[in-house]
């Protein structure tokens, strides 16, 4: 080869080399971010998950606590109560039946011990065995009750304590099945009229009238604490889910933005080799044929030539779209333009490629929100397919029924699928199936797709390979 092109060829490695140190770089730094980001992340998402859990009855930590506290809560009202009730008997003529409460004690004491027993090596506590527990707790009162007094004792008020519980600890559903438990326990005690002999004096129209009274009484508290307190312990807890939501996505977002400070400084830095390598490009093109007869040699400057073109426009949008002021505001676009967008795109560069694009007349003239991530995002994506497919890709636009709200893009490969291990941690940080890749590509397009107001969805089809489905809002 001639001196004057080994020279140019020589700078031109010296700049390709300048230009990989820097990608290296970039890729050691976010990998590091996104590493901490990712791990940051895990945290919120495994308490998030706790939460959400602990609302729906499928968790151990939430119930674990409650149930303590239940127990906690027995032993101090139920064991003090009755041994209060066989004390103030033994000073007293009331000739309460001594044996039937201490059987109720023995009951209690034995409940207590198995509640103890699961709190301590139980795997799994759920709100339906915290429900079970508090309809203990009823039926002890009730039993009590119906020994020593009925309707006529005012430890019967202890049900509003017991039901204000169950709506604190557990959903609506609970609060109101306690609810009615407690105001047919006392309707029964009341009507039925079992009472101790030490009563019977009393029992003229003045008292039935003050028992029906602390009945009426007993009833509206029960309401307001299942219509008020329910509620309010609902909202907290949705409130506790929303907070870790936004902690998650701040955490989320943090790393995207170091991310992106990343990229733009990388893409200046890549700017000046990537630019001497377009002009030594140029020089060795202008060669005469006597300098280069190998035209094998004239082909592959030509398609070094589109590679450093391709670079320099990725980095030109990069940074126009990072030093944007208002990239935060996307612009409407019609859903067939952004389609003919990305065709474009898709037929240039793999000009070769087996792809069928199909979008639904009656979406074609419909509006989204969309810059030019999420572009990259659906390019991105069907770039994927395109590695991974064994002959075609199918990319799909459809209008989600029954009012036409969101726009759905499928892309559908015929390849082996994802493997479900790696299925599970898609989405996150360098996560791919390929070896190849620095599995940022389905995180990044995520994280755009989500700030556009849209979702993502990667499955396997059964026999036919994988599909992502981006759901985006129609601009109204």
């Amino acid at each position: 080869m001639p001196g004057p092109i080994a020279r140019r060829i020589r700078s031109m490695d010296k700049s390709v080399t300048v230009a990989s140190s820097s990608c290296r770089a970039l890729y050691g730094t976010i990998h590091t971010i996104s590493k901490t980001g990712t791990d940051m992340s895990k945290t919120g998402t495994t308490w998030l998950t706790t939460l959400l859990r602990g609302t729906t009855g499928e968790l151990r930590s939430a119930p674990r606590i409650s149930l303590q506290r239940l127990l906690v809560l027995r032993s101090l009202v139920m064991i003090t109560g009755i041994l209060g009730t066989i004390v103030f008997d033994f000073f007293s003529p009331l000739n309460l039946p001594v044996a039937p409460i201490l059987a109720l004690l023995a009951g209690i004491m034995a409940s207590l011990a198995l509640g103890v027993w699961r709190v301590r090596n139980a795997t799994l506590i759920n709100t339906r065995e915290l429900a079970a527990h508090l309809a203990l707790d009823f039926a002890f009162v009730t039993v009590l009750l119906i020994y020593t007094g009925g309707a006529t004792n005012p430890l019967i008020s202890y049900l509003l304590v017991l039901l204000a519980v169950g709506a604190t600890l557990l959903n609506l559903f609970w609060a109101n099945v306690f609810a009615v438990l407690a105001i047919g326990v006392y309707t029964v005690l009341l009507l039925v009229g079992i009472a101790t002999d030490q009563h019977a004096e009393h029992m003229g129209p003045d008292f039935q009238v003050h028992l029906v009274g602390m009945w009426v009484t007993f009833v509206v508290s029960a309401l307001l604490i299942t219509a008020f307190v329910s509620r309010m312990a609902q909202a907290i807890r949705s409130r506790e889910v929303t907070l870790a939501k936004a902690r998650e996505n701040e955490m989320r977002n943090e790393q995207l933005v170091a991310i992106g400070t990343l990229a733009a400084g990388t893409a200046h830095a890549l700017g000046t080799p990537l630019s001497t390598m377009a002009v030594l490009l140029s020089e060795l093109d202008e060669q005469s044929e006597e300098q280069l007869r190998d035209q094998s040699v004239k082909a592959d400057i030509h398609v070094l030539r589109e590679q450093v073109v391709r670079c320099k426009h990725s980095l030109d949008q990069l940074t126009h779209f990072y030093n944007k002021n208002d990239h935060s505001q996307p612009g409407q676009l019609r859903l067939s333009s952004f389609d003919e967008a990305v065709r474009d795109y898709i037929t240039n560069i793999h000009p070769g490629a087996r792809i069928d694009f199909d979008i639904e007349p009656a979406c074609q003239q419909l509006l989204i929100s969309a810059d030019i991530t999420i572009r990259h995002a659906l390019i991105n994506i069907i770039e994927n397919a395109l590695k991974a497919a064994t002959s075609r890709v199918t990319v799909t636009y459809s209008c989600a029924a029954p009012q036409q709200r969101h726009v759905l893009m499928s892309v559908q490969d015929d390849g082996p699928g994802i493997p479900p291990e790696i299925m599970e941690s898609m989405g996150e940080p360098f996560i791919s199936t390929r070896s190849d890749s620095m599995g940022l590509g389905i995180f990044l397009a995520n994280a755009s797709i989500q700030r556009h107001g849209g979702s993502i969805e990667m499955f396997n089809v059964k026999d036919a390979g994988a599909r992502t489905v981006i759901r985006l809002p129609v601009s109204l």
